[in-house]
């Protein structure tokens, strides 16, 4: 195939000025067969077979950076729901997995390993409950490895009862990672209909539904849809949407290149592509700016919502054009602290928290890397969860919590949490109790699917 000057120059602008990355790769790995009913023996078989698969990883990553000039910003490793493993061993601690994941991580250079997880939509059983009560002490103690609950799903409803124990989970995590901002809440994800083929973090797990082994992808460029659509300043929402696809086209062509070339090398079959914008926290790198470009004064103000609407469908209509194997989650994040448009629209007093929930009808996500103030009740970041969960549910799409209650801090302060996960302004809650609502416990029954008006 023949490339005109100005293709080149087009895609060179786009690495070079704009931040279009390949925002991970991502090599899922089953577990399944590493369990044991001894726990020492079962991480052996772990970590043996980590080191076996993925031991190539970086360095095949670094490769393709080198020969392709593309940017791949993390090399990530994602693993069976530990608590599948792990509940045929007898220990009730699970932390000693959690330790071993990260232990693999360093010493391959794997950015994060996430699937230190459990899917407990319809109920928890002992391996699961083992592994909830373990979170705090497996994140707190680890600086690579991410972890994830489903608690809910259109077709099982919302596990209340999960729900409840995981507004204790954050608290707990937060308490033991309070001088560093509560970072421990970073690396945990709450999931309705959680995608068994995630790339991104925090919430990636390789289902138990995958094969053996295969290479996810996750592809972002806000910078790039943002450049695209300042030359349609003025023009009506049907040429905006159309540029909006073609650019998101271009994206995917990239990340196809790159995830069947990864995979290849690999040894493993190549897995999905998922197109979604997610941005970080530099400057030309932000969703919201793209919102902002589209007319709006500041993200989160009246009209936010159509506009983040329309720019996950167009983005999603013109990636599925590119590849064969479009999955994950597909759309474009709005994390706060991830986004410095984001993060100015908080300060400036245009997003708040109930407008964020409101945007997340429509974005890939959900809430995603909130920080509110650390003296909020476990009961509070429960039923913050249980509205989300609902959104998902009802709608049938995936959405998901990671909030972080910042120890000692109020709303408006700040809090940092470093690198990709940036740091934000913490957003305050309402004062009103669901104390009451919390309690209750068991099951949210799923929406019906079949009576329509």
């Amino acid at each position: 195939m023949l490339y005109t000057p100005f293709e080149i120059k087009e895609t060179v602008d786009m690495f070079l000025r704009q931040k279009l990355d390949i925002r991970a790769i991502t090599l899922g790995i089953s577990l399944l067969d590493c369990a044991s009913a001894s726990g020492v023996e079962s991480r052996r078989r772990i970590r043996d077979k980590l080191l076996r698969i993925a031991g190539s990883l970086v360095k095949i990553g670094d490769e393709i950076e080198t020969e392709y000039g593309i940017p791949i910003i993390n090399k990530r490793v994602s693993v069976t729901p530990i608590a599948m493993v792990a509940a045929a061993s007898d220990e009730i601690d699970y932390s000693p997995w959690a330790e071993t994941l990260d232990g693999v991580a360093k010493e391959l250079g794997i950015d994060f390993i996430g699937g230190f997880s459990a899917l407990v939509q319809k109920g928890i059983a002992p391996g699961d409950r083992r592994l909830i009560d373990s979170i705090p002490r497996a994140l707190a103690g680890t600086d690579r490895v991410c972890a994830s609950v489903n608690v809910a799903s259109t077709k099982s409803g919302i596990n209340m009862d999960a729900v409840r124990e995981m507004g204790r989970v954050i608290r707990e995590s937060a308490a033991l990672s309070a001088d560093r901002d509560g970072l421990a809440c970073a690396k945990f994800v709450v999931f309705c209909n959680a995608p068994e083929d995630n790339p991104f973090m925090a919430g990636a797990f390789h289902g138990p539904g995958e094969g053996d082994s295969c290479l996810n992808v996750g592809v972002s460029g806000p910078g790039v849809i943002k450049a695209a659509i300042e030359s349609c300043r003025g023009a009506s929402f049907d040429v905006l949407a159309d540029t909006i696809k073609k650019t998101a086209f271009k994206i995917t062509r990239m990340g196809q290149l790159v995830g069947t070339e990864a995979a290849r090398r690999l040894g493993v079959p190549f897995g999905i592509l998922d197109l979604s914008l997610a941005p970080t926290p530099e400057v030309g790198d932000s969703v919201a700016r793209i919102l902002e470009e589209m007319g709006l004064e500041s993200t989160g103000t009246h009209g936010s919502t159509a506009a983040l609407a329309m720019l996950t469908d167009m983005v999603k209509k013109g990636g599925v054009m590119a590849s064969t194997s479009v999955g994950g989650l597909s759309g474009a994040f709005i994390p706060v602290s991830e986004d410095e448009g984001m993060v100015a629209a908080v300060r400036a007093g245009s997003l708040h928290l109930d407008k964020l929930e409101a945007m997340t009808c429509v974005c890939s996500v959900g809430l995603d890397m909130v920080a509110i103030p650390g003296d909020t009740k476990a009961s509070t970041i429960s039923a913050i969860i249980a509205d989300e969960m609902a959104i998902g549910m009802v709608n049938n799409k995936t959405t998901a919590v990671r909030i972080i209650p910042v120890p000692g801090k109020k709303a408006g302060e700040w809090a940092e949490f470093g690198g990709l996960l940036g740091g934000a302004p913490i957003i305050g809650v309402h004062d009103f109790s669901s104390e009451a609502f919390i309690a209750r416990g068991g099951r949210i029954p799923a929406p019906i699917h079949s009576f329509k008006n």
